[in-house]
């Protein structure tokens, strides 16, 4: 049998395909292509535009606030959220610049008031003309009162103040976020440890905050 060029074995392939289609009954064929286009929704993705788009082009900063009670519970919590938001956004929100995670660390670690001053201030002493407030509202990984069953649980209120702004202490932008880990219930200490269920809810709620500012690609069937 001759050897046929591999573009010419999948037209011949492709055409065949449309004869078998056009030669089944209309409901068979429709029943055909329906599962042809949620087997390509199941497996595809899907592009979306960043929600706010003014960190490119300009500097910006993030910082993250948590209660005592949350930072004792999940301690470095906060700071794990600012550097890997931080990073993210640095490697795809085409920003004129940014402070170094590690950097920008340093400098909230030094000056422990910054949380009750103004966020104009905030931005003023980072250097930035864009401040990124996460508030850390609920971060948990069991339901309260039930240390057995996972039920994870993040959400924020994620605020952009612009300082070259004339209002730089009022948001230019605000989203809440929530996400939630596992995604089916029931699931005990036993069947899943500790460490997976905060990495997983971390990374979540890392990935909606980080996805707000730049475009992005989505699996159609990505349960958070």
């Amino acid at each position: 049998m001759p050897c046929y060029p591999t573009f010419v074995r999948r037209a011949t392939m492709t055409a065949a395909c449309c004869l078998s289609l056009l030669s089944m009954p209309g409901c068979i064929v429709g029943a055909a292509i329906g599962g042809m286009a949620e087997s390509f929704n199941r497996t595809g993705t899907t592009v979306f535009p960043a929600e706010y788009t003014g960190i490119a082009g300009k500097s910006f900063a993030v910082v993250a606030t948590g209660s005592r009670l949350m930072e004792s519970e999940h301690p470095g919590l906060t700071a794990r959220i600012i550097e890997r938001v931080n990073n993210r956004l640095i490697a795809n929100a085409a920003p004129s610049h940014a402070i170094p995670s590690m950097d920008l660390l340093t400098v909230l670690y030094n000056t422990p008031q910054w949380p009750a001053m103004t966020r104009g201030e905030v931005a003023e002493m980072l250097g930035v003309d864009r401040l990124i407030v996460i508030e850390m509202i609920d971060y948990r990984l069991q339901e309260p009162g039930n240390q057995y069953v996972w039920d994870g649980v993040a959400s924020v209120l994620v605020t952009v103040f612009e300082s070259d702004s004339g209002l730089p202490d009022d948001p230019a932008y605000e989203r809440a976020i929530r996400v939630t880990f596992p995604d089916s219930t029931g699931l005990l200490r036993t069947d899943i440890n500790e460490q997976a269920v905060t990495s997983e809810l971390s990374n979540r709620i890392v990935n909606r905050v980080a996805w707000l500012f730049y475009e992005h690609e989505e699996s159609n069937i990505i349960p958070y």
